[in-house]
């Protein structure tokens, strides 16, 4: 089972944004790889959210604390919480950067949640995760609900919370954060943080993680085949330039039926170590010639003639104009479903 998630993505989009047949285009519409969510994916109980898809348990109420909060606020604010045990439960926790991401929808927009969600008071603005930014320890990642983008910030700005709790079926893989930093990015002791470092939730990487194959790497965690020659263009290109060049590519693959094609942001995303950066990738990986940006074959939903992307020195999730020819790309394959 791939331990990543579909997007949710299922229309394609030409580069001035227009909805396009899926057919042939290499789009994530076309393709929609990844876990499927169920058909009824949330269970709602009192003040509590059961996500079928992952096991994750959320509160209905997405902003519980009323007003934004530092970072170490945050955390505090769901020590309480256990404390108290808020709704019977004690194992509340700030939600790790792929927890929080697991929600996102990238076929809604404000919010980017799916359509169906019965969440109730979600504000359109950053919500803090327990991961440190390994690039800059005295920052943290948060999720802006409103188009679903990922970066960081400060840790003594004020950002929201929306605590989680419960353990995950095994479809989210750990962040492969294992260090905890205060707010000025000092390493400190993890026991009591309540940080990612110390939780470290989520399914447990393979050792070893990679297996090269020739040209191509296989994630053992994913079941995604890579190249391992990551800049195999060698030049910078648009969307379209990037979706049509992985068709021409006549590499070996495993299985007759597969092909190479774009990565989906959210198998882009799986890559990423949060314990590293430039590149966030896991140490001694495989992989040749590394560049920062990748376009994904994820529309932005937000803005249909922008594609989502992943920087790869920092390990944030943006956007890209369509137009634009700055980005690299990294071709995938996966088994036919």
């Amino acid at each position: 089972m791939p331990a990543y998630l579909w997007t949710g993505q299922k229309k394609c989009y030409a580069t001035d944004g227009r909805v396009v047949p899926c057919r042939n285009s290499g789009q994530d519409g076309e393709f929609q790889t990844g876990i499927t969510w169920p058909v009824e994916r949330f269970v709602v109980s009192g003040e509590h959210v059961l996500d079928t898809l992952t096991g994750l348990q959320w509160l209905k109420n997405a902003n519980p604390a009323e007003f934004p909060r530092t970072w170490q606020e945050a955390l505090d604010y769901i020590f309480r919480m256990n404390r108290e045990e808020r709704g019977g439960r004690a194992d509340w926790r700030l939600p790790n950067r792929r927890e929080l991401r697991s929600l996102m929808a990238f076929e809604t927009r404000k919010p980017a949640l799916p359509a169906d969600h019965p969440f109730e008071n979600v504000f359109l603005g950053w919500y803090w995760t327990s991961t440190t930014a390994a690039i800059q320890p005295a920052y943290a990642w948060y999720v802006h609900m409103e188009g679903a983008r990922m970066f960081f910030g400060r840790k003594d700005q004020y950002y929201l919370v929306w605590p989680v709790c419960g353990l995950d079926r095994g479809v989210l893989p750990a962040t492969g954060q294992k260090s905890c930093y205060d707010t000025a990015g000092n390493e400190i002791p993890c026991p009591g943080s309540g940080q990612d470092g110390e939780l470290r939730k989520g399914s447990a990487w393979p050792i070893p993680r990679f297996d090269v194959q020739q040209s191509m790497v296989l994630d053992k965690l994913t079941g995604l085949y890579w190249l391992q020659n990551a800049d195999i263009s060698s030049k910078t290109m648009n969307w379209q330039e990037a979706l049509h060049y992985v068709k021409t590519l006549e590499l070996p693959l495993p299985e007759r039926l597969m092909h190479w094609r774009l990565p989906t942001i959210n198998e882009l995303e799986s890559l990423v170590d949060c314990s590293r950066h430039t590149p966030a990738l896991p140490p001694n990986h495989p992989f040749e010639n590394v560049r920062d940006v990748y376009w994904s074959s994820t529309t932005s939903f937000f803005e249909t003639d922008w594609a989502w992307a992943l920087y790869f020195n920092k390990g944030a999730t943006g956007v890209g104009f369509k137009h634009e020819a700055g980005f690299h790309l990294w071709p995938v394959a996966s088994k036919v479903k």
